[in-house]
């Protein structure tokens, strides 16, 4: 399988939970509001026999011509937006979801952004993040999944054409899923938000940012000691340097 991250930058967050670009070699994280957190913005493309996944959609920043940002990172990788056959939704908050949908502003409508592709949501965590909303969710970007034919709501845990697996786990929101992808011996693993980050994976790190971080600590080293064993590939959303490693 070829694994292809999509990098949307850096970024600073804090308790506004608004994305503010960080550049790496210029900018002092020092200078940010107390408690900003530097993430990484970073869906996965997955190239497989049969398919090319995407796993979560970004924020859904455009470019100064228009174009989605998440389908330029395609396109500089030699991968038509319109060959996407899967998306795979971890979460709906705006950094995993924003690029679900793209508004023409000109025609006033908002359209799918992966036309030809089967969306993956749980039924769930789609409930709650209409709910709930802002500041974590945005529902204008992703309520076209309610009426969308391209869409499959998920309940509990299942298999996509035997060879994807998803799980609910909860932990970073409460309804949050994983998936694990295995083809020819290989198998990737993306955590999501509950599994963000290389570093976070080999500490005992409870973020108050989780719906619950005890259990997030605990998947993640059951994870990881899992990973090592069975010698998955991880990839980290969220990581600034290592967003794959391999066991």
């Amino acid at each position: 399988m070829q694994i292809i991250p999509l990098s949307e930058g850096s970024f600073t967050i804090d308790t506004t939970k608004q994305f503010i670009p960080f550049n790496l070699e210029k900018d002092d994280l020092q200078q940010r509001p107390i408690g900003s957190l530097l993430v990484e913005v970073q869906p996965f493309c997955i190239v497989t026999k049969n398919d090319i996944l995407l796993i979560d959609a970004g924020l859904g920043f455009s470019n100064t011509d228009g174009t989605l940002q998440i389908h330029q990172n395609l396109l500089d990788n030699n991968i038509n937006p319109f060959d996407v056959t899967k998306v795979l939704l971890s979460h709906l908050h705006k950094d995993h979801s924003g690029g679900v949908s793209k508004e023409d502003k000109v025609l006033g409508q908002t359209f799918i952004s992966f036309p030809n592709a089967k969306y993956y949501v749980n039924k769930h965590e789609f409930d709650f993040a209409m709910a709930k909303g802002k500041p974590s969710f945005t529902p204008e970007e992703f309520k076209i999944l309610s009426t969308a034919d391209n869409v499959l709501f998920t309940e509990g845990d299942g298999k996509i054409d035997n060879y994807i697996t998803y799980e609910v786990c909860g932990a970073h929101s409460p309804y949050h899923q994983i998936f694990f992808i295995e083809e020819d011996g290989q198998k990737i693993f993306f955590g999501g938000d509950v599994a963000p980050q290389y570093q976070q994976m080999k500490n005992k790190f409870i973020a108050k940012y989780d719906y619950d971080g005890k259990l997030c600590m605990e998947l993640r080293q059951k994870w990881w000691q899992q990973g090592e064993l069975e010698k998955w590939t991880f990839l980290f959303y969220h990581d600034i340097k290592t967003p794959v490693f391999s066991f």
